[in-house]
Formats: C-alpha cells, structure tokens, sequence
C-alpha cells in the first residue's frame, strides 16, 4: 500500500509540473502588455518599461517559469497588478469560500444519493422507482445554473428564506455565512445526486445478476442479506470513482454558481483578472484550482486501493 501511494505521489507531482507549464505557456502567448493595459496607451516606454521591470517581465521565460514553479511550494505567488498586494493573500479568502461550498455540496450529494440508490434498487420496479426515472432525467437535464435562478426565485423571493445577493462573511458570521451556502450548494448537487442514483442504481442491479450474487442467494442469503454483504461493495466502486469526478468538478462549477448568489469567490475574481490581465492571481487560481483536482484524484485512487487490493496491481 506504501509503494502504491508513493508511486501516485510522484505521478501527482510530474502532472503539477506539466499544468503549470502549460498554463505559464499560455499566459505567455496571450498578445498584449499587461504593463501598457496598466499605463494606457499614452504612457511613455520608458515608463512602460520601468513597469516590467518593476513586475519582472523582462526576464526570461525559463526563469520566470522557474519562480513561478517555486512559488507553489512556498505559496508566494508574487503581486496583483491589479490590487497592488499579495496575490497569496487575495486568493485565501476566495479558497475558503469555494472550499466550504464545495464541501457542502459533495455532502448533500453523498448523503442523500448513496441511501436512495441502494433503496431504488432494492425495490426496481415499484412505485418509487417509477417516481424516481423521470425525476432522474429532469434533474440531469437542468444546468445547476438554471435552478440557482429558480431557488433564489422561490426561497429567496417567494419564501424569503434568504436574501437574494445578501452574501454574509465567515469573517463577520460564521453561522450565516454556512446558512447562506446552503442555497448554491443544493443547486450544484441536484444534478449530481440524480446522476449518482441512476449510477448505483444500475451497477446494483448489474452485480445482482452475476454469478457469485446467484450463488450467494442460492446458499441461504436474502435480499438484503445478499445486498449489503456481497453486491454493495462491488456496485460502489463505480459511484465512487464518479464522486472523485463530482468533486473535481464542483470547484469549476461553482464558478458559474457564484455569479447567480452574488458569491465573492473564486469565479469573479477570475473573471476580473482575465479582463485586467492581472496574470499573477490569473495563474495562480488556475493553478490552485488543478491542483485540488489531482489532490480529488489523488484521495480517490487510495479509497480504491483500500477497498479493492487488486487495483495496487
């Protein structure tokens, strides 16, 4: 188990270093100054060119990617051109946010997918079931975006159980600052928690009609004898391996999220530094939300190791 979680420890490490050196490369290649989007076009190029050096953007490309590199492991990521202070600092309370809505989103997801999967399952083909595919369908099909509108509309508007854009700090008020997520986080996991039903839904029933689970009823074993200690295990494989994807992907969208809850994370913050070509907090976010991907990737390779030693090999 050791050498399996060094080997993807290393592998994290060598994917880390590609993405920062595309995602350096690109910025690079991006046409413009950021220096003269700073000045204006009237400024001088004396004065411009006191700017890059005052930025470093005069050195070379090797050695500035080489800092940029080194500044991930000690979480300097240099100055906002934009703010005029660390970008590090900047992007800490923006993690926070998107970490906390994140989190509450994959929760919401868990506990109410994996209970209701198995559940349908059990019982496929009865009235619940029945409910459950098309309601399935219809959750999939709507954009999480789409029912952010609709839950500020109905809890925000017609239940006024919340303020619309009424955004609360975890600074100021803990409390309401969690009671405040709760709205994006259900709109992000809606569609997830239909996918994942339909995903354990379906590797039950397909374990279910294996052999072993035929034998396994065939010995003595009931429903949900047969269920819980032979055909779980192995349908769950799967659903966790889409978890891990869910996961990685809550961070990108919540992006999107944060703009219909008026959300000061993340995603306005990438958005208003693309547009100002503030490229050290544009690198630096984008690099922190891929490594949480692998770090996603990475826990979900070694909940598969423990629960099946087959995948060591």
């Amino acid at each position: 188990m050791g050498k399996y979680i060094i080997k993807k420890l290393i592998l994290l490490i060598i994917t880390l270093l590609i993405t920062s050196f595309v995602i350096f490369l690109i910025f690079e290649l991006v046409p413009g100054d950021p220096a003269v989007d700073k000045l204006g076009t009237r400024a001088t190029p004396e004065a411009v060119e006191a700017l890059r050096v005052k930025w470093g953007l005069d050195k070379p490309f090797i050695l500035r990617y080489f800092q940029f590199v080194t500044s991930v492991f000690t979480l300097d990521f240099g100055v906002s051109y934009t703010y005029g202070i660390s970008v590090s600092n900047l992007l800490k309370e923006k993690m926070v946010i998107n970490l906390f809505l994140s989190v509450m989103s994959l929760m919401i997801v868990v506990v109410v997918s994996f209970p209701l999967g198995v559940y349908v399952a059990k019982h496929t083909g009865g009235l619940i079931d029945k409910i459950m595919i098309p309601l399935n369908q219809t959750a999939m099909s709507i954009p999480s975006f789409v029912l952010g509108l609709l839950i500020t509309f109905l809890f925000g508007m017609v239940f006024k159980l919340f303020r619309p854009g009424g955004y609360v700090s975890y600074k100021a008020d803990f409390g309401g600052f969690l009671y405040f997520l709760i709205f994006p986080a259900v709109a992000l996991a809606i569609p997830k928690i239909a996918m994942c039903i339909r995903l354990l839904r379906g590797n039950i029933l397909e374990e279910a009609d294996k052999d072993y689970s035929l034998t396994a009823y065939a010995r003595g074993n009931n429903t949900t004898g047969l269920l819980y200690r032979h055909v779980l295990k192995n349908a769950v494989m799967p659903t966790i391996t889409f978890i891990g994807m869910i996961a990685a992907d809550m961070i990108c969208s919540g992006i999107v999220i944060e703009q219909v809850f008026s959300i000061p994370g993340l995603g306005q913050m990438l958005i208003s530094s693309i547009s100002t070509r503030d490229f050290p907090v544009v690198e630096a976010e984008v690099l922190m939300i891929a490594l949480f991907i692998m770090v996603i990737s990475f826990i979900t390779d070694v909940i598969h190791a423990i629960l099946d030693p087959r995948v060591r090999i």
